[in-house]
């Protein structure tokens, strides 16, 4: 049990929410468990999983395969850890619906709350920019091969896209987003059996190419490689926001994120291996960080039916859209919290207004940065480092060890223990190389390229 009273100063009013329109608004307590299965899979099962085979470059096949398999038995673990905490605050009395109020009790330090609060805003951020990076490239692939000599360019691209954000994102709460994420889980299961099918496909065209399987001569290039794939894993696998997933349930929530888990994690291993082997055993080491630049290559012709890539290019545009929605809740949350009035209707004049000049503004900011720096696999791997890997496997461990004191001789505190510093060594280790890997694609790259930088 935790010993010390919750924290209850004006940062955390975990027992007085009626004034907080955060809560009341964004994060409404109304879901079923197969809601937050919905949630969860938008939120870690997305168009990032076209990475997966550009991360096995850095790896190889027997490293590559068993850092996924690790990272799926981690991360379920982790979170399955994570909602045990927040069933155990809430038989105390204290439900928690952010991550920061709960890191903030369970840990009795303040500076804990703004310490998450920074990383989550990483998280959304960068997760909002890369969603609407690889939007904008969706809708540019599909314009190329319509208008192979048309004159757009993927800054304006990725400005219809903004555009597009900027309507939904007015989608006022979380649990709004249920329909929309059950679309969500079904377009990521339909592109990713496509994809899979591209690949076979491509795998009989002689235009594919030789397969090299081969990692970087360097020792040192090898090591920096393989913590840059394992940093894109990391952000491939992240979640960051289980917590406010799990505040969208009606109360009482205890138990009913195992089942969201359950169903979420049917779907990664349905969709993850099948593309991460596919697209690794087609393309070798020179798979990109999105698999469908390999398949529709600049140069030369498609190596599957247009149809199959067309179709699956839609279903990832259409995701990403879902995906930016999700992680920008937080933000909105915030916002909201600063901005609304509780006691005034959700759609009267006195919120509405300010909710929709504050989340224009915020799409805006996201997709203004990904027109100016479109990083995209890079992008992914340092917020896998700086962001998920402290949220997603250091901290639920340590929450855990804290409020359920296992015994010190136990195998779950000797496993929660490992795994907080082997992943605090990755996260180190990969947010070095991953920062160093943009800086060193800063060298060749110029403010709205046309090209999204490797």
């Amino acid at each position: 049990m935790v010993n010390q009273p919750p924290i209850t100063d004006d940062l955390f009013p975990y027992d007085d929410r009626q004034n907080d329109a955060g809560a009341a608004f964004v994060l409404q307590s109304k879901g079923e468990w197969w809601h937050a299965g919905f949630h969860l899979t938008t939120a870690i099962v997305g168009p990032t999983i076209l990475t997966l085979p550009y991360a096995f470059s850095g790896l190889g096949w027997g490293l590559g395969i068993f850092c996924l398999t690790i990272m799926t038995v981690v991360t379920f673990y982790s979170y399955l850890l994570m909602s045990k905490v927040l069933d155990h605050c809430e038989k105390a009395g204290r439900r928690h619906i952010r991550f920061r109020e709960l890191a903030a009790d369970v840990l009795g330090s303040g500076w804990m709350f703004y310490f998450v609060i920074f990383i989550q805003t990483a998280i959304n951020t960068g997760v909002g920019i890369g969603a609407i990076l690889l939007g904008g490239q969706c809708i540019e692939i599909l314009y190329s091969n319509f208008y192979p000599n048309g004159s757009m360019k993927l800054y304006e691209f990725i400005a219809i896209v903004t555009g597009a954000m900027i309507i939904l994102s007015q989608l006022p709460t979380f649990h709004s987003l249920r329909h929309v994420n059950l679309a969500s889980l079904l377009l990521s299961l339909g592109y990713a059996f496509l994809v899979v099918a591209a690949c076979i496909i491509a795998a009989t065209r002689k235009e594919a190419g030789s397969r090299d399987y081969s990692l970087e001569s360097s020792p040192k290039s090898r090591v920096f490689s393989a913590f840059t794939s394992i940093s894109i894993l990391a952000a491939i696998f992240g979640n960051g926001i289980l917590p406010e997933i799990q505040a969208t349930l009606a109360a009482p929530a205890s138990g009913k994120m195992v089942k969201g888990l359950s169903m979420c994690y049917t779907v990664i291993f349905l969709t993850f291996y099948a593309i991460a082997v596919s697209g690794y055993w087609v393309f070798g080491n020179r798979g990109t960080p999105n698999i469908l630049q390999s398949l529709m290559p600049d140069t030369g012709p498609s190596l599957a039916p247009t149809w199959i890539l067309g179709l699956a290019v839609i279903f990832v545009l259409l995701q990403l859209l879902a995906i930016a929605l999700v992680y920008s809740q937080v933000a909105y949350e915030i916002m909201e919290k600063q901005s609304a009035d509780v006691k005034k209707g959700l759609f009267s004049k006195r919120n509405l207004i300010p909710r929709i000049i504050l989340r224009s503004m915020y799409m805006i900011m996201c997709g203004v940065s990904a027109a100016m720096l479109p990083f995209f696999g890079d992008i992914s791997a340092v917020v896998g480092a700086i962001g998920f890997i402290p949220l997603d496997f250091v901290l639920p461990m340590l929450l855990y060890n804290i409020t359920h004191k296992p015994p010190k001789s136990s195998i779950t505190y000797c496993t929660n223990l490992a795994i907080i510093i082997v992943f605090t060594g990755v996260g180190i280790m990969g947010a070095f190389s991953s920062i160093r890997k943009l800086v060193l694609d800063a060298q060749k790259f110029k403010l709205f390229s046309n090209d999204i930088v490797d």
